[in-house]
């Protein structure tokens, strides 16, 4: 058996193997590259017309959020543009529950409660990361049918690989004017081999989530040798009372809004109990995440306290820490911003028919096998 016929046995029974799951996982790509746009479209209640006035503080939306959700803790409030509504998140991982509250910044109306474990991109994120199964379970089969879909784009390159440059000229187009088993064949072909160059991306991205391993590789490799330090969450100075004039949050959104005016999207984070800090994150592009400047602050003296981990000062950030943080950016393709989701999209889209495309491929050839022994077996017995 030759290197290429090893290499395509190697590849038919990856294939048969993770088939279903990387068709689910494209389809679900798909809809993913585009969930900020859908959203805009679709959640009215995101939005409110801008008033000549100024907005409530965080304090005070925060007393509202509480009135509309009056057994659930407030975990962080989100300002955007002059027309967005505030949002205020309610999550918590014991008891578990997840809901945004939306909220007019200049009247104080409750535009919308909104359960996040009900939401339609929350359902389908759940399922993209996990299948719907317990996170101890569900990860792991995503994470190893990405590395089986990875190893597949590699294969398939060198099968795609022409002998000769006559066969080359056929590997980049589809003969459309074909019979349908030589148009599928040079489907799964020409666009695999155009989808892989971005789908390989996805694939690493989704690794990096699935595998400790993987995403301590890639940070080792990114850094030149080094370890990523653990997320930890910053502590402050307990005290008995505070020295503030003004609720904690109102003075840290004041200081974010001030010392970042490009920010288009400032979070405060309330503080869970009496002993942490509290976080902060100023964004200028809310279409990603990794340009976001994460600050933590004590909550007794609004005195900044320094993290050694990647989420922090952006300006801290080394190259790897800009890689790790931008890795749901490039996963989704928003890290290009709409040239990238579109092609995130499409390389999703052709990945999801691959596995069809291929077990076609596979079962004509198995079923022109099997007609061919008939054959031979009915000119014997002649």
């Amino acid at each position: 058996m030759t290197f290429k016929k090893l290499i395509g046995k190697f590849h038919l029974w990856l294939g048969l193997v993770s088939g279903l799951l990387v068709v689910f996982l494209g389809v679900t790509g798909c809809i993913l590259a585009f969930q900020r746009e859908i959203e805009d479209l679709t959640q009215s209640y995101r939005f409110v017309q801008a008033e000549q006035k100024a907005v409530l503080t965080p304090s005070a939306i925060q007393k509202i959020a509480e009135k509309a959700l009056p057994d659930k803790h407030p975990h962080s409030v989100t300002y955007q543009s002059a027309t967005d509504a505030v949002q205020v998140a309610f999550y918590n991982a014991d008891p578990e529950y997840y809901y945004i509250a939306y909220i007019n910044p200049y009247s104080g109306e409750v535009l919308k409660v909104k359960d996040m474990n009900s939401d339609f991109f929350r359902i389908i994120i759940m399922g993209h990361f996990y299948l719907w199964l317990p996170p101890p379970i569900g990860q792991p089969i995503v994470a190893s049918a990405t590395l089986i879909f990875l190893v597949m784009m590699i294969s398939g390159l060198v099968l795609w690989w022409p002998k000769n440059k006559a066969a080359g000229k056929q590997r980049f187009s589809v003969k459309w004017d074909a019979k349908w088993r030589r148009v599928n064949y040079d489907l799964h072909n020409v666009l695999g081999f155009y989808m892989t160059w971005i789908a390989i991306f996805i694939a690493i991205t989704g690794l990096v989530w699935g595998f400790q391993w993987f995403a301590k590789s890639v940070y080792w490799v990114s850094s030149g040798g080094k370890q990523p330090v653990d997320f930890y969450e910053p502590l402050s100075a307990k005290q008995k009372q505070s020295t503030l004039d003004a609720p904690v949050i109102d003075l840290i959104w004041h200081k974010m809004n001030v010392e970042h005016k490009d920010a288009k999207l400032i979070e405060v984070h309330f503080p869970e109990n009496d002993s942490t800090a509290i976080g902060a994150t100023a964004n200028p592009d809310p279409s990603t995440y990794w340009k976001g400047d994460y600050r933590y602050f004590d909550q007794y003296t609004l005195q900044e306290v320094e993290v050694k981990h990647m989420y922090g000062r952006f300006k801290n950030a080394t190259i790897a820490d800009k890689i790790q943080r931008m890795n749901y950016d490039i996963h989704v393709g928003a890290v290009l911003g709409l040239p990238g989701k579109i092609l995130a999209f499409c390389a999703s889209l052709v990945a999801s028919s691959l596995p069809i495309t291929g077990f076609m491929i596979w079962w004509g050839r198995r079923k022109k096998s099997k007609e061919g022994s008939k054959g031979k077996t009915t000119t014997a017995i002649a």
